[in-house]
């Protein structure tokens, strides 16, 4: 799978969520896309990863 253009492996049968929590994301502070589509966080829990699939994750930064 790709993370942010780069190679990331995940495990088997793993969600969205999961992925996320292990490798210590946010999940107030991001927006994912997977394969060219956002994920709303509400189905973060029902994404199940792919080995081919892309994801785009997008921290929020705060400023004025």
């Amino acid at each position: 799978m790709k993370v942010n253009g780069k190679e990331n492996p995940i495990n088997i049968n793993q969600n969205l969520l999961d992925f996320l929590e292990s490798n210590q994301y946010d999940i107030t502070k991001i927006a994912v896309e997977r394969n060219g589509q956002i994920i709303p966080k509400l189905m973060y829990h029902q994404v199940n990863l792919n080995d081919d699939d892309a994801l785009e994750i997008v921290s929020f930064v705060g400023g004025g």
